[in-house]
């Protein structure tokens, strides 16, 4: 077999890896949340690798054509969780929830896909600026890695550290850290895979071997989440949730395009956000919910840096024959949480890099410095202080006050609006 054939079998299997390490959780965790039978569970999570592994596939063939993970939003992911934490406080059943959120994303749904065909991406593009999705990159970062970090701690039962397996975790780290570092060309763009075949099999001699999901599904049921409704405050946040998503598309593919030195075209964006648009709309059917790129893939091929997008289809493919033979996505689920959270936390640090690159071109006074200094730090805040601090504001918008995320993009999108930061440059430097 070539090298190349090789860079190629082990580069799917390492894009397989890492499509399953950020989904799988998802499904389970919503599927939890909601208080849904383990078969229920099943069904769903055998939808979503399907569906995963369908529409990164989809965008690599004739979305925005780049080797870009396609997934279930972390920002709407949030908003659910909150949802769902909030019903009975609410006084609403989760199934009246899962039905708002249905109607929400089905609204997203037209709505993104009218974008798309009436080509008003140019309008999102003026509102997503330069500047706001440097802010998101930002607190993308800072989040995923408050994320990844937390999940690299394995908590027992009684609420206290388990030393042995989260010191493995942080090993783990180390070696990929190092792969990267010191390893050579071949060892640091496969460091992904090689850290997570690596720290499996050290948890299973070490500690124990995770336990398989359960793989017999229910029959297959249209909204198991609940049924579309007209709960107005449900639907509104659901629905702006969704049009901040839209801002993953730009951020993914303006930093992903830099890697092959080219400028995405409209036709690209409308046709990622028509996809996107279309996978929003059959996200509730199968209990899930919105989908978009992942503005978390720039890590993962800064990482590997492997920009070919034959492996990414390919391992799009495998995800998807997960989802068709349940047996094996049982297996990757027997993966370690802490490990799987363990690699991707140094995948992730790549996004840091990237977020610095964004700002080439921008010079700040201590005037200018607000425009990034106030959303990114407001929004890290926001995501650090405890959410029960959030009690007494209304139900309603509750969620979106208490995810400094969403806070932090909104923020940056009002200060881009409401001043001239070029006219505010050039009074400071007359007064310098």
């Amino acid at each position: 077999m070539s090298k190349g054939s090789l860079t190629t079998a082990f580069g799917s299997v390492q894009w397989l890896f890492f499509i399953f390490a950020n989904v799988v959780v998802v499904p389970i965790s919503i599927g939890t949340a909601f208080g849904l039978p383990s078969e229920d569970i099943a069904t769903i999570l055998r939808s979503s690798l399907l569906f995963t592994g369908a529409a990164c596939m989809l965008q690599g063939f004739i979305g925005h054509r780049y080797p870009i993970m396609e997934g279930p939003s972390g920002v709407v992911w949030g908003l659910i969780l909150n949802l769902c934490f909030s019903a009975s406080s609410m006084g609403m059943s989760l199934s009246a929830i899962g039905g708002g959120i249905a109607t929400g994303m089905l609204l997203a749904c037209a709505a993104t896909i009218l974008i798309a065909v009436c080509n008003l991406v140019p309008f999102v593009l003026k509102v997503f600026s330069p500047m706001v999705m440097t802010v998101y990159l930002f607190l993308l970062t800072f989040q995923l890695i408050i994320i990844f970090f937390g999940g690299m701690l394995k908590i027992n039962s009684d609420g206290s550290l388990n030393l042995h397996i989260t010191l493995f975790s942080f090993i783990i780290v180390a070696f990929v850290c190092l792969l990267n570092i010191k390893g050579n060309k071949m060892l640091s763009n496969f460091a992904i895979l090689i850290g997570m075949i690596v720290g499996w099999i050290g948890y299973s001699l070490l500690f124990s071997a995770g336990e398989p999901v359960n793989n017999k599904a229910a029959a297959f049921k249209l909204f198991p989440l609940g049924e579309p409704n007209l709960e107005i405050g449900i639907i509104a946040i659901t629905f702006l949730g969704c049009l901040i998503n839209l801002s993953n598309t730009i951020a993914s593919v303006q930093a992903v395009s830099k890697f092959y030195n080219e400028d995405p075209t409209m036709k690209q964006y409308r046709n990622s956000y028509l996809l996107t648009g279309i996978f929003a709309g059959i996200s509730p059917l199968i209990g899930m919910f919105s989908y978009s790129p992942y503005a978390s893939s720039i890590g993962f091929l800064e990482s590997t840096r492997i920009f070919d997008r034959k492996p990414f289809l390919i391992g799009g493919g495998l995800m998807a024959l997960l989802g068709v033979i349940p047996a094996l996505g049982s297996l990757l689920a027997t993966m370690p949480i802490t490990i799987g959270n363990a690699v991707l936390f140094v995948a992730y640090i790549q996004l840091f890099g990237t977020s610095l690159k964004s700002l080439n071109g921008y010079v700040f006074s201590s005037k200018t410095i607000y425009r990034l200094a106030v959303p990114v730090l407001a929004g890290v805040c926001i995501m650090t202080i405890d959410k029960d601090l959030f009690g007494d504001i209304p139900l309603y918008i509750r969620p979106i006050l208490s995810n400094g995320f969403i806070m932090g993009v909104l923020l940056s999108i009002v200060l881009e609006r409401v001043i001239n930061w070029e006219k505010v440059s050039v009074v400071k430097s007359k007064n310098s």
